[in-house]
C-alpha cells in the first residue's frame, strides 16, 4: 500500500435495520449504516475523518487479539487518505510571497498562483 492509504480491522454488528461500525483502533470510532456495504462505506468515511489531519497513524490491532461477540463480524476496510483529503479537506487562506516578476508573468498568463502552490506542495510530499 501506498503511504497515502490505510487499512484498519472494523467490527459489523448487525442491530434491527441497521448495523453498527466499530474501528476499535481509532478513539471515536463509532458509526453506522443501513446495511453491510453502507457501514463499510461509511466506515471509510470515518477513518477519513479521523486520520485527516494526522500524519502518524496507530498502528492496526492484531485481528487474532480482537475478540468478537457471536453476532459481531470483522472485516477490512481501505481508505485512502491522500484521495479523501483532495475530495474533503477545506480549504484555507495564506499569504505568499513571490517575486515580482513571477507575479507579473502570472497574471499576464492568467495562471491560478494558488493551484501552482497547491500543485507544488503535493509534489514536494508525494501526493
Amino acid at each position: 500500500m501506498d503511504k497515502g492509504t490505510v487499512i484498519y480491522p472494523v467490527i459489523l454488528k448487525p442491530d434491527g435495520e441497521y448495523v453498527f461500525v466499530r474501528v476499535p483502533d481509532l478513539e471515536g470510532g463509532f458509526t453506522q449504516g443501513s446495511d453491510s456495504l453502507d457501514a463499510i462505506t461509511m466506515a471509510q468515511d470515518l477513518i477519513g475523518n479521523l486520520l485527516e489531519d494526522s500524519e502518524n497513524y496507530p498502528r492496526p490491532s492484531d485481528p487474532q487479539q480482537i475478540k468478537l461477540a457471536e453476532d459481531e463480524m470483522l472485516v477490512y476496510v481501505s481508505t485512502d487518505l491522500a484521495a479523501f483529503r483532495q475530495k474533503y479537506s477545506k480549504k484555507v487562506r495564506r499569504n505568499i510571497s513571490i517575486p515580482e516578476y513571477l507575479n507579473k508573468i502570472a497574471k499576464e498568463k492568467g495562471t491560478n498562483v494558488s493551484e501552482v502552490t497547491t500543485e507544488a506542495l503535493k509534489a514536494k510530499y508525494g501526493f
